[in-house]
């Protein structure tokens, strides 16, 4: 008996051991390269689309500095992290790398010296990506003029900032794979699962990440707060959220390509994705993630509990504030029933935007404003001013909490401790 539990003891601390071990070892290839069919011109220029679709330089690019030469921050959970240089610098960037080292960190994330990669480069979900996509990106990569600065160092907290703690990471949270295109579903349909679950990374905001950063289910799309942005990306899965199930794929397409439709507007970190990369995609490209989105399986959570929530008396009395703000300063863009004028406008009576559990996002456009992005199908957008500094905590959770419970809204109340948490952070 003493010599079974030895060995169930044994198997216990082996197993985590083998398979930890097997990051460090094991080289997820993927398929083997084939010859492009493209000439180089062609497949630079097919690369130069791919950058846009996966929208590198919204991270590679610091504000001010030269493209895709690195150092924007990314505040994180652990600590800041720094986005590398990955022009073609020699020295400093990608310039000495070749298609195999490039396929290697998109793939199976690791760098060319065979170190792990922070999943902040969204290599699981960029594992999706085909050899063909690969290759056509690093071309493109390859024409960037090179800039010579140095990749900043991250500046985790301890213990996260030893690397070798990401193969227990990658054991337990990634698997390679390239996308395997649905045979039971449209060559449209395979196109937008394959934009949306790879190079679009759309997983990377909008799904809830377990205290280890990981997105366990890449395909759920089921929503969740984005810690690094303050803002909270909706359930795409929940028709209570931000679901498409309802939706014509038209206002999908348009919302995705312009950043406004009949239906919504975008705003916050979302405006820049359309602005910077989804509004630069094919109508077909588009179309085919509007279609994708909207097949996705509705899964609407339960309401939420109604506890911590004003008194009758109470609500009244916010109620009644929010009604009389709303009227001073909405009531002329977004109409007295709440109906707006869309799409400049976008209508705030059953917008479920406004009605999620939670209510940052609307908080935060009330104090700071909203503008979705100027695109060629939207040249001239209408944006919303902030009220922040005309506003006081309470005013802003008065009119917030009638908006959210007026007209066929129903959710809940906004408190002035919520408002507060959220003023000093900018809008992006």
């Amino acid at each position: 008996m003493k010599r079974i539990l030895l060995l169930i003891l044994a198997l216990i601390i082996a197993v985590p051991v083998i398979l930890i071990g097997k990051q460090f070892f094991d080289e997820d290839s993927g398929p083997p390269p084939t010859p492009s069919t493209l000439t180089s011109a062609q497949q630079i220029e097919r690369g130069s689309y791919l950058a846009r679709a996966g929208d590198c330089m919204a991270c590679h690019t610091a504000r001010g500095g030269k493209e895709y030469a690195g150092g924007r921050a990314i505040p994180t959970p652990f600590g800041t992290m720094y986005a590398p240089n990955i022009t073609s610098d020699p020295e400093h960037g990608l310039g000495n790398w070749s298609t195999n080292d490039f396929w290697r960190a998109l793939h199976n994330g690791k760098s060319k010296d065979g170190r792990f990669l922070y999943p902040a480069f969204p290599y699981p979900n960029y594992t999706k990506v085909t050899r063909e996509d690969s290759d056509a990106l690093f071309a493109y990569m390859k024409t960037i003029p090179p800039v010579n600065q140095v990749s900043a160092e991250h500046a985790l907290r301890f213990p996260y900032n030893y690397r070798i703690l990401l193969a227990g990471w990658r054991a337990l949270y990634f698997t390679p794979g390239v996308y395997r295109p649905e045979g039971t579903q449209s060559v449209e349909w395979n196109r937008g699962a394959y934009l949306v679950q790879g190079l679009g990374h759309c997983s990377a905001c909008h799904t809830t990440r377990n205290a280890f950063g990981a997105t366990v289910d890449k395909s759920d799309l089921a929503g969740g707060l984005i810690p690094i942005m303050n803002w909270y990306a909706p359930s795409l899965t929940s028709d209570a959220e931000a679901g498409l199930g309802n939706w014509e794929i038209d206002h999908i397409t348009a919302l995705l390509k312009t950043g406004v439709s009949e239906r919504s507007t975008v705003f916050g970190p979302m405006a820049e994705v359309v602005s910077q990369s989804l509004q630069h995609l094919t109508d077909n490209d588009v179309k085919s993630m509007a279609v994708y989105l909207k097949s996705l399986p509705q899964n609407d959570p339960p309401p939420a509990s109604d506890s911590g929530q004003p008194s009758k008396s109470e609500a009244d009395r916010i109620m009644a504030l929010g009604g009389k703000i709303y009227e001073n300063q909405c009531m002329e863009c977004h109409k007295a029933g709440g109906e707006g004028i869309p799409p400049a406008y976008p209508p705030l009576n059953g917008n479920r935007a406004l009605t999620m559990n939670s209510a940052v996002n609307p908080i935060r456009m009330v104090l700071n404003g909203g503008y979705p992005p100027s695109t060629t199908g939207n040249p001239r957008p209408y944006g919303m001013p902030p009220f922040g500094q005309v506003l006081s905590d309470q005013e802003v959770a008065a009119v917030v909490s009638y908006i959210r419970n007026s007209w066929n809204n129903r959710a809940g109340f906004v408190s002035p401790v919520e408002v507060n948490r959220y003023r000093s952070i900018p809008l992006d």
